[in-house]
């Protein structure tokens, strides 16, 4: 059971990798506030689509999409826009926390790693701002991690990519703020999406991560669906520039 907004009823949704892990779930959340959700993601999704319409009487527009591609991806949008009208919550969910050693990294390495984590989210925020704008308002959420946080070792142009999603919604709260675009910031712990438990979840990691943890539970995609919610509803309308965190109790702000 989530909780309920009514001010997200018949809103239009744009998901960055909607189809899948915490980008799925989110799907399935606002769809069920009654919300007309678009997203985009590489894989097919067709199956999903179908499960969706299924469970909630209303399919969400699934448009295929590598986010990297800046021109393919605002394309999707404008497209999401003329289906659902003016795109007025925008999530940015899709990333990937690829892994390799810092001596490892070479430029095209980097690149991509910042194209997904971090090139997509500007532009993606900079497309929805005339809509926006001319609607009077409307809710951007941009998913970081407390992985930059914790100063996590092993994937440092993800986490520095995470920073950057920080340092972006701030500026992008304040520029925007007049315009009653709120600009907030998710930063989860580690969620354990079905890729996580096939490529990096052990016993061992998983354990040692859990007592870090306040609160000793596993953290799973649907709990991520409330807080992105509340910060996309009228809920929060008085936050704009706050990250956000999920996490169980690993890192302490503020």
């Amino acid at each position: 059971m989530h909780a309920n907004f009514p001010d997200l009823k018949n809103a239009s949704v744009f998901i960055t990798g909607g189809g899948s892990g915490i980008g799925a779930a989110l799907t399935d959340g606002f769809l069920a506030q009654g919300a007309r959700v678009a997203f985009v993601q590489r894989s097919d999704a067709a199956a999903f689509c179908d499960e969706m319409q299924e469970k909630h009487g209303q399919r969400p527009l699934y448009l295929p999409c590598d986010i990297t591609d800046i021109a393919r991806l605002k394309a999707a949008m404008s497209e999401a826009a003329e289906a659902h009208g003016p795109i007025s919550v925008l999530v940015n969910n899709a990333a990937n926390d690829q892994r390799k050693k810092t001596e490892e990294v070479d430029e095209a390495f980097w690149d991509w790693s910042q194209a997904i984590n971090l090139k997509s989210y500007f532009f993606a925020c900079q497309q929805v701002i005339a809509g926006m704008r001319a609607a009077g308002g409307g809710a951007i959420v941009n998913f970081s991690s407390i992985s930059y946080m914790m100063g996590a070792a092993g994937y440092a142009p993800y986490t520095t990519a995470n920073s950057g999603i920080n340092g972006m919604t701030r500026s992008l709260a304040r520029e925007f703020g007049p315009d009653n675009i709120r600009v907030n910031a998710i930063a989860p712990g580690w969620v354990l999406t079905q890729k996580q438990k096939d490529l990096w979840v052990t016993p061992e990691a998983l354990a040692a991560h859990i007592d870090r943890q306040c609160l000793k539970v596993e953290l799973a995609p649907e709990d991520m669906v409330d807080p992105v919610l509340f910060l996309a509803s009228d809920a929060s309308k008085a936050m704009t520039g706050q990250a956000l965190v999920v996490d169980g109790g690993v890192v302490v702000t503020g």
